[in-house]
């Protein structure tokens, strides 16, 4: 008898495929890929009708969806079933000053795979980029959400100096400031602990990391008047700007996985 897979056996495969949709997701219902999604299924993923691919919007959870059609310019899917619901991830907004090239992408593909929910490029004095292309980074959080398995894309904020920044901020919302200089700098974690205790974090967190060369000290003086504001260190080496992201947001969902295990 031979071992080739029959069709109805390859239709049980895992999806190859999980994409973000603006459509809402409900039961049965049938729509139309746009043209890079269908592009990408047809092909990259040479997607045949019947062949089955993930998709979540944000809203209302993951499905799994059936290939209704391939089209020379369109793709057509039906949703089967909801995979998983819609989980109430943690807030946590990430402000970060712009880096140069490429880095600033990896920089928004690090911080969505760890969980933050909003993303703010925030210009400083040192900051050593001028240029931020918003639709490029929200296409980066886009593709990141849709490979880590995120049920939400975090959307990607114009840019806005750090005097606007401070000056606009929630005081009901911590600010956790990645330095590499200034008083008062404690342990991250041990920040964290106190904050917890204090049920600061139930309205959400922001983390704020400077720019290659560092905030300056005028920078630092009005960060240090900020009653929100709580400076950490994250550890005795320094770090590049694109690493202190990673660093410190992992830093927090380790901290709060923890605390939920308790």
């Amino acid at each position: 008898m031979s071992s080739a897979a029959t069709p109805s056996s390859r239709r049980q495969q895992k999806p190859r495929a999980r994409l973000f949709v603006e459509a809402d997701l409900s039961a049965n219902l049938a729509f139309e890929l746009d043209k890079d999604q269908s592009h990408y299924l047809r092909s990259v993923m040479r997607a045949q009708p019947g062949q089955t691919v993930l998709v979540f919007n944000g809203r209302d959870g993951e499905w799994l969806a059936r290939v209704e059609a391939v089209a020379k310019q369109s793709v057509s899917l039906q949703l089967e079933k909801q995979t998983r619901a819609q989980d109430q991830a943690a807030s946590v907004w990430l402000c970060f000053a712009p880096l140069k090239k490429d880095t600033t992408n990896f920089a928004v593909e690090k911080a969505c795979e760890a969980g933050a929910s909003r993303i703010w490029p925030t210009m400083t004095r040192y900051t050593n980029s001028d240029r931020v292309k918003l639709e490029r980074l929200q296409a980066v959080a886009r593709e990141a959400a849709e490979q880590c398995e995120r049920l939400s894309v975090p959307p990607v904020e114009p840019p806005q100096s750090l005097d606007a920044l401070l000056a606009s901020w929630p005081e009901q919302r911590p600010l956790i400031v990645c330095a590499e200089t200034g008083a008062a700098r404690r342990p991250l974690l041990s920040a964290l602990g106190d904050l917890a205790q204090s049920g600061a974090p139930n309205k959400g967190l922001g983390v704020l990391i400077g720019p290659e060369g560092g905030f300056h000290p005028d920078e630092l003086e009005l960060l240090a008047r900020q009653p929100f504001v709580t400076s950490v260190s994250l550890g005795a080496h320094i770090l590049r700007a694109e690493t202190a992201v990673a660093v410190a947001l992992g830093g927090l969902q380790l901290f709060w996985e923890q605390a939920a295990q308790r």
